[in-house]
């Protein structure tokens, strides 16, 4: 049997995916090599040119339903099967674009937050469909959670985007560090709401948050731009991983004693509602 890309390619993703039922592990694994794919297209190690014209390659087969391309034949039944608005996918394509110019710089914190929703916060939001998440409160706090990865990818890849004109953050490490508790906003924001996961799918998504969590507070440990500059690329160890799903259990416990879900005040979302309509997404 061929390995999924979520097995070889995302391993804090495919750990907190071990605790998912064998089914949602599966579709979860669909969306993200649909994903990944999309993703690779702009990471590749060819000119502007000819990536433009991959992705464009691509997004055609998505609007004309090419099932021939195997991603596509997914990513549809995957629409078919939850109710999935496939304005959530343009939004996703969108974001993908955004990185297919010469030079890539955000100049506002809306830049970044719009950015951060398109590409990871669309996965989150198609995520907790795939779940059976159901509730409007809790579909806005899967959009956080998307956010909050990606502002973790984006603090720990600095040096690596860098490398490719791509400038979302200064690289300095106030401005890393800032961006890692500008994540911890919106990782907050998204807890009580994992309450309202279908109990079977609960423990996976708060593993992965802790362990995506706990990136960020690796990052934070270097103190400054000198060893964070020395210390490559940061990942959570297997010890590391282990640790946040021993601390995951008590998470667990933790949601049986909160009140239910309330509505939380997300200012960051009237950012994203000014260019795009997340209700008719939600």
């Amino acid at each position: 049997m061929t390995k999924s890309l979520l097995s070889i390619h995302a391993k804090s993703f495919n750990w907190a995916g071990f605790f998912l039922p064998k089914n949602k592990y599966k579709d979860s694994s669909d969306l993200y090599d649909f994903c990944r794919t999309l993703d690779d297209i702009v990471d590749q190690d060819l000119s502007l040119n000819e990536k433009i014209k991959i992705f464009n390659e691509f997004k055609r087969d998505f609007e004309n339903k090419n099932f021939e391309n195997e991603n596509i034949k997914k990513i549809y039944s995957l629409i078919q099967k939850f109710n999935i608005d496939t304005s959530i996918i343009n939004d996703l394509f969108d974001g993908v674009e955004t990185d297919l110019k010469e030079k890539v710089t955000f100049d506002t914190k809306k830049d970044l937050i719009i950015y951060s929703y398109r590409v990871a916060g669309t996965v989150g939001l198609m995520m907790a469909k795939i779940l059976n998440v159901r509730s409007k409160n809790s579909l806005k706090s899967a959009i956080d959670l998307g956010i909050a990865m990606q502002l973790t990818n984006i603090a720990r890849d600095v040096l690596e985007d860098k490398n490719r004109n791509r400038n979302y953050i200064n690289l300095d490490f106030e401005t890393i560090e800032d961006t890692i508790k500008f994540a911890d906003i919106f990782y907050k924001r998204s807890f009580s709401a994992i309450s309202e996961i279908p109990f079977l799918s609960r423990f996976a998504i708060l593993v992965a948050r802790r362990i995506y969590r706990e990136i960020g507070y690796e990052i934070l440990k270097k103190k400054n731009i000198e060893s964070y500059k020395i210390a490559g690329k940061i990942y959570v160890s297997s010890l590391g991983k282990f640790n946040q799903t021993v601390l995951s259990i008590l998470d667990m416990f933790r949601l049986c004693y909160l009140k239910k879900s309330y509505e939380i005040d997300r200012k960051e979302h009237a950012l994203i509602k000014e260019e795009i309509n997340l209700d008719e997404r939600i």
